[in-house]
Formats: C-alpha cells, sequence, structure tokens
C-alpha cells in the first residue's frame, strides 16, 4: 500500500479528525470529518469566511490528527490553498447539505492540502511507521 492510501484509510477509518491551526501565537483545532483525494492530492475544504482559512493564509503550517483504534496519525505540512472549480463541484456533489447552506448565506468553499508532508502512525509513543508524504 503507497503512503498515500495509508493516510486515505486512516483518515476514512477515523472518520473524525482534527485539523491544526495557528492563530497568532495560540494553537486552534477543529474537528473535520470530510477530505477528497482530487489531482492525486488529499484536499481538505473549508468556508472561505471562516477564521480557520483565515489562519491558513497567515499562517501555512497545519497538522492534521487522527485517532483510530489504538493509534495516533499526525499529518503535518504546509497548506497550499487551491481554487479550483471542479474540486468544489465535487464537494459540493458529497455534501449537498452543507452546500445548500452555504448557497443559502452565499458563503464560498475554500480549498487546501498539505505540501512538504510529514506523517506518524504510532501506538502510544513509540512511532510505528514514519514517512513524507
Amino acid at each position: 500500500m503507497s503512503n498515500q492510501l495509508k493516510v486515505i484509510k486512516f483518515l476514512a477509518d477515523a472518520r473524525v479528525f482534527y485539523v491544526l491551526t495557528v492563530d497568532g501565537e495560540q494553537p486552534k483545532g477543529r474537528p473535520f470529518s470530510y477530505f477528497t483525494v482530487y489531482d492525486d492530492k488529499i484536499f481538505f475544504s473549508t468556508g472561505t469566511h471562516k477564521n480557520i482559512f483565515k489562519q491558513i493564509q497567515e499562517n501555512p503550517h497545519v497538522e492534521i490528527l487522527a485517532w483510530h483504534g489504538n493509534k495516533i496519525m499526525r499529518y503535518d505540512g504546509i497548506a497550499k490553498i487551491v481554487e479550483d472549480d471542479e474540486l468544489t463541484k465535487e464537494v459540493r456533489s458529497a455534501s449537498p447539505t452543507i452546500a445548500n447552506e452555504y448557497d443559502l448565506r452565499q458563503w464560498d468553499f475554500g480549498h487546501f492540502y498539505l505540501e512538504d508532508g510529514h506523517v506518524e502512525i504510532k501506538f502510544l509513543l513509540d512511532p510505528d511507521e514514519e514517512f513524507d508524504l
């Protein structure tokens, strides 16, 4: 299994994962449950009106933290924001309820993937796997 598929499987199995950003000097985390693979990259999407999007624009250092079974995965890298109409269509079709709410409020989706990523999949304190992605 490729390293990218390991990350995709872990995120899918975890179902809920946390996206961590920096707000000034303060760490911020929030739960996510959606990601998609597009253009051979793992994309995460959020609203451009949200603080998370603004934080990523100001400081692109991001970490994804997921827990499944007795293992945790830490996936950090530099967030690259992408504007892509086809990706937005894919996100909207996968999440029609959220898309409808965004339409009502005239909000836009923002998408990002992690570049120069590093992944650790650990059982407690010992790294089971560690690789760049």
